[in-house]
């Protein structure tokens, strides 16, 4: 069976401006980053062109994926029966370009905080809620597979001991043999 894409995520297109912005917020706190604030304008600008160009996130009818990378190149592959949570989260400055971060959390993740964090998506509630409904729906086709099973396993069980019982009255009606 084939897992069919289901919805691919879009980024904003303001998504670089504010990365642009909040790297040049950070060199400025930073007495040392002051001089370096020159260079990332046009170096952090084409940069993150780069890496949002490389940025997608698909949703398949069985997992999400989600890949990134500007020099090494990222593929987070995770089963939708495996996460936990998917939180939306907006900063000041966020909120300024109208943009989430989602994060992605799974059962059996180490580490301290989530696995995947996509900053930027279009309609994030939505896509969230589209992840959220296919998790559900998986779920219940994984329930209904299991109780096809169990009511698989009860009809062979009882076919056995009606089969036991059948051998037990023929047993009894075969005339024995003369003593």
């Amino acid at each position: 069976m084939r897992d069919q894409k289901r919805v691919s995520a879009h980024f904003h297109a303001n998504l670089g401006l504010y990365w642009l912005l909040s790297g040049a917020v950070f060199f400025l706190f930073s007495v040392v980053g002051i001089p370096l604030l020159l260079l990332w304008f046009p170096l952090g600008l084409l940069a993150i062109k780069r890496y949002i160009a490389n940025m997608s996130a698909e949703l398949t009818e069985q997992k999400l994926i989600v890949r990134k990378g500007l020099l090494t190149r990222t593929e987070n592959t995770v089963p939708l029966d495996k996460i936990t949570d998917m939180a939306l989260i907006q900063g000041p400055i966020m909120r300024m370009f109208g943009l989430h971060k989602l994060t992605v959390e799974t059962a059996g993740q180490s580490g301290i905080g989530s696995l995947i964090n996509l900053v930027g998506i279009v309609d994030v509630q939505e896509f969230r809620e589209k992840v959220l409904l296919q998790q559900s729906l998986l779920r219940e086709r994984q329930t209904a597979a299991t109780d096809v099973k169990n009511t698989d396993t009860l009809l062979v069980e009882n076919l056995q001991q009606i089969n036991a019982t059948l051998l037990r009255i023929e047993q009894n009606l075969t005339p024995h043999s003369s003593q």
